[in-house]
């Protein structure tokens, strides 16, 4: 009786605990969408907030972090950590905070998301218009969906 129970225990953590059997690529992970959907919008109130511990709480900082950002060499945790507390922390009001043409393609525990950002943040009276392409990549952790690369390129006018 004891193998037997033993067995079915077995039996059923393989198949609970098992590789996924579907397809990585084509499957579309809708609840896992919608959990990197609600981190990009805690991304959003945490910076309309200005509250930049929660934003950066949102990031896998450590040695395989990196950033690529308007063409210049690539950065990793601290220069990304830097320029978030610096210049997202200077933020005194956020108008406009728009992601368009906003994908989000999970594969698996991995969630590469891109947009168009349309932005009008304020830094005290100034009013900036900020636009540009963004690739977030996120891997799912203990902790939740954590940011591991950004990519932030010019968008071309027209």
């Amino acid at each position: 009786m004891k193998n037997i129970l033993f067995s079915i225990s077995v039996l059923i953590f393989s198949l609970s605990h098992g590789q996924y059997k579907g397809n990585i690529i084509t499957d579309e992970f809708p609840s896992a969408k919608a959990e990197v959907k609600a981190v990009l919008d805690g991304i959003e109130q945490s910076i309309r907030d200005n509250n930049m511990d929660k934003l950066i709480s949102y990031h896998a900082y450590g040695p395989k972090f990196t950033e690529f950002k308007n063409g210049e060499e690539r950065t990793g945790s601290l220069e990304n950590e830097e320029f978030e507390r610096g210049f997202l922390g200077s933020f005194t009001k956020v108008e406009k905070w728009e992601l368009d043409d906003l994908k989000i393609a999970v594969y698996g525990d991995v969630a590469n998301v891109t947009f168009h950002a349309d932005f009008v943040p304020y830094i005290k009276e100034e009013k900036l218009h900020m636009t540009g392409q963004f690739t977030l990549l996120f891997v799912k952790t203990s902790k939740g969906w954590k940011i591991v690369h950004e990519h932030m390129s010019p968008l071309k006018n027209g």
